[in-house]
């Protein structure tokens, strides 16, 4: 029989870790708290894990030098239980889901969630006007969630007749939110890597991504084949799909006999690993602040308050001369 794994402290870092499997030349280490064995790392994981590329901000880890983690609860009594359990488990900030950020539900637990848990950090939404957003800023929030019906599954600009073009919405919200000191999270519209330059052009501290990420390998689910392309499948959290599962309390629709959907399922082409396109991606935004002027994103905030970064609206026309144009063919390559 092998030997028993070597053991080291649980919190012993990956260049350790490695250290002692060409020492020992085990398969395999014990990570102990307290004696008692609370994860094994075997020699396979550290090899995946040195091919990562490393953390682009080093506020991804906390000062205790684990990675910061956050959950989503929705804004129901039962939901404060919930919360109770994530903070024990060590949450370091809280999103509270809803599709309408501006409702007593949410305002009354934010108050609550910073009045017992004065020190975890707090993100409100969704919002996309500037009353909706000071009414979160004066309730406690620490951060926004810009974006209603923008969102390449989300109906709710069709179905309901609710939202604003993301743009604008960003715009407005981070306008307001930066007086207080509240960065904004650009919550919808992200295709491209044009996108989350103008979004962070327009205010935004950060985007989300979920589409641009839902067809990679990492992202959940199994990949099939659709019309001799292999894809992902993808969901809206407004679909019928998702409310069966849970997320109907989100739209308000956990207690309704007739469940309006706002969202679709759908599927996303394969774009094989996050390790190949987001460092390609990061790098296209990188060039596209060099060519407004700007060596950072508070830089570039700067320019947009100063009213030295300006933005207009292109015409149809100037949407197609902006993209591929008057090609017989081409190959469209990016990695």
């Amino acid at each position: 029989m092998a030997p028993p794994p070597k053991p080291v402290p649980w919190n012993a870092d990956l260049n350790k870790i490695n250290e002692i499997f060409e020492s020992e030349k085990s398969g395999a280490v014990a990570l102990e708290k307290d004696g008692e064995v609370v994860d094994l790392v075997v020699r396979e994981e550290v090899e995946r894990v040195k091919g990562y590329p490393k953390l682009v901000a080093p506020a991804t880890v906390g000062a205790d030098g684990e990675f910061m983690v956050g959950a989503a609860v929705g804004t129901r009594e039962d939901d404060k239980e919930r919360l109770e359990h994530l903070v024990k488990a060590g949450l370091n900030v809280v999103v509270l889901d809803s599709s309408q950020g501006n409702s007593i539900y949410q305002l009354e637990m934010v108050k609550y969630v910073k009045r017992v848990y004065p020190e975890l950090d707090v993100i409100g939404g969704n919002v996309v006007t500037m009353y909706q957003a000071e009414n979160l800023i004066q309730a406690g929030v620490d951060g926004l969630r810009v974006g209603m019906g923008s969102g390449s599954i989300c109906t709710t600009q069709e179905v309901c007749a609710v939202g604003r073009g993301q743009a604008t919405a960003v715009y407005k919200v981070s306008s307001i939110a930066y007086k207080s000191g509240v960065p904004v999270i650009a919550d919808g519209g992200i295709s491209n890597s044009g996108h989350i330059v103008k979004a962070l052009s327009l205010g935004a501290s950060t985007v989300m991504m979920g589409s641009f990420l839902a067809g990679s390998l990492e992202a959940p689910g199994a990949y099939v084949y659709q019309n001799g392309q292999r894809v992902k499948k993808y969901r809206g959290m407004g679909s019928l799909e998702a409310m069966t599962k849970g997320s109907d309390a989100r739209y308000l629709g956990d207690t309704a006999k007739l469940k309006i959907a706002q969202g679709v399922v759908g599927a996303v082409k394969d774009k094989g690993s996050v390790l190949n396109f987001i460092p390609y991606t990061l790098q296209a935004v990188r060039q596209g602040f060099q060519d407004i002027g700007a060596n950072s994103l508070q830089s570039a905030h700067d320019l947009l308050r100063s009213r030295v970064l300006r933005l207009e609206v292109r015409s149809g026309a100037a949407q197609v001369e902006g993209g591929i144009h008057g090609l017989v063919s081409y190959e469209k390559k990016y990695f």
